[in-house]
């Protein structure tokens, strides 16, 4: 599993990779053992500075998320994050008000939105 970034999101980076890991590993993506990739490998993977993956996996760390082992790399830690229905209610809507967003940038409506969800669900 590796993080996107949205440039568009206006989301800092450090907090997409933050909340994109602890969902991944809240969804069972990823394992308490497994091996993240090093700071290097992933600041240029997603084309950002080395130093915001070194907050965002610092941040981790202070919560538990993931531990680093000198040496060894950095790990799925095995406290899994909790993630209440508020914070998946804030993620949800913070996505919804992106889509909208960008969406209306190209001239959709919301009810265009709403009829190419409903499609593509049919589809799927």
């Amino acid at each position: 599993m590796k993080p996107v970034i949205d440039n568009q999101s206006g989301v800092p980076f450090y907090r997409q990779i933050i909340e994109q890991l602890k969902f991944a590993i809240s969804r069972g993506e990823l394992s308490p053992g497994d091996r993240l990739p090093t700071v290097r490998q992933l600041a240029v993977d997603l084309s950002i500075n080395p130093n915001t993956v070194v907050r965002a996996y610092r941040q981790l760390e202070i919560e538990g998320v993931i531990e680093t082992q000198q040496g060894s790399g950095t790990f799925v830690g095995s406290q899994a994050p909790e993630i209440d229905q508020l914070e998946r209610r804030r993620m949800l809507d913070q996505i919804l008000t992106d889509m909208i967003a960008r969406a209306s940038s190209y001239g959709f409506t919301p009810t265009d939105l709403l009829d190419g969800l409903r499609q593509l669900k049919e589809e799927s």
